[in-house]
């Protein structure tokens, strides 16, 4: 499990924030936790690390009702298609799992193609926007059940 102050978790959170902002995306648009919103909220965060360097990381979020929900989940480009995503969504789905959750789900934009295809990989399908981005334009809602 993460920190939430790690200096490696801000930066990569920023890079996402950064990521997201040069694919077009407004602040109304993106609905990412801040390190403050994910330690409230009893996000559980995982990373992937490289030798010394954390090059992905990922959180979930036990819910109401039997779901949980994706947080914040990124992997630097340079890592991509290594693994690392694949192991930070193991463990998330493992601690949902545990957690005795029932419905995974996530928001991810419709231009975050790449994120999509991986997503579906994982056994998450497109549904229904659910709150809070029912009226995001942009937000595409994904689940899967455990």
């Amino acid at each position: 499990m993460c920190s939430f102050d790690d200096p490696r978790v801000l930066a990569l959170i920023e890079a996402l924030t950064d990521e997201l902002a040069d694919e077009g995306y407004t602040a109304e648009q993106t609905f990412g936790y801040s390190p403050e919103q994910l330690a409230a909220s009893g996000v559980h965060l995982v990373g992937a690390v490289v030798g010394d360097a954390l090059v992905g990381i990922g959180g979930v979020e036990v819910q109401a009702d039997g779901y949980a929900e994706l947080k914040r989940f990124y992997v630097a480009p340079e890592h991509r298609g290594t693994g690392a995503a694949d192991a930070v969504m193991a463990a998330l789905l493992e601690h949902a799992h545990a957690s005795g959750v029932g419905v995974v789900r996530l928001e991810t934009g419709d231009k975050q193609q790449a994120a999509i295809g991986f997503y579906a990989r994982h056994g998450f399908t497109v549904v229904d926007r659910f709150p809070p981005y029912l009226e995001s334009a942009t937000s595409v809602c994904m689940a899967r059940s455990l």
